[in-house]
């Protein structure tokens, strides 16, 4: 294998890594649609909870962990803005 070769090994890993997610998205939509949310919220809390925990018990930085506030925030400031933007338009 040459070194030009890696390139293209990666973005062919990253193509299917993306498809594999997408595919997983799909699935989850779809099971979330055909069953009522009281069988599928807890496992949804479940997965959401233990990525929760296991975030805790990473070793991070003050730094890292005001990083991620601060980008969470500015989350929060677009999808506020998107909702007022959207408010306007519907008062049309």
């Amino acid at each position: 294998m040459t070194d030009s070769e890696t390139p293209d090994q990666l973005d062919a890993k990253h193509d299917r890594n993306r498809e594999q997610r997408i595919a997983a998205i799909k699935r989850w939509v779809s099971y979330i649609q055909s069953e009522p949310p009281e069988v599928w919220g807890p496992q949804q809390n479940a997965v959401v909870n233990g990525q929760l925990t296991a975030a805790q018990h990473a070793a991070t930085s003050a730094a890292h962990q005001q990083h991620v506030a601060d980008v969470a925030q500015d989350i929060l400031a677009i999808q506020d803005e998107d909702s007022d933007t959207t408010d306007l338009r519907t008062d049309r």
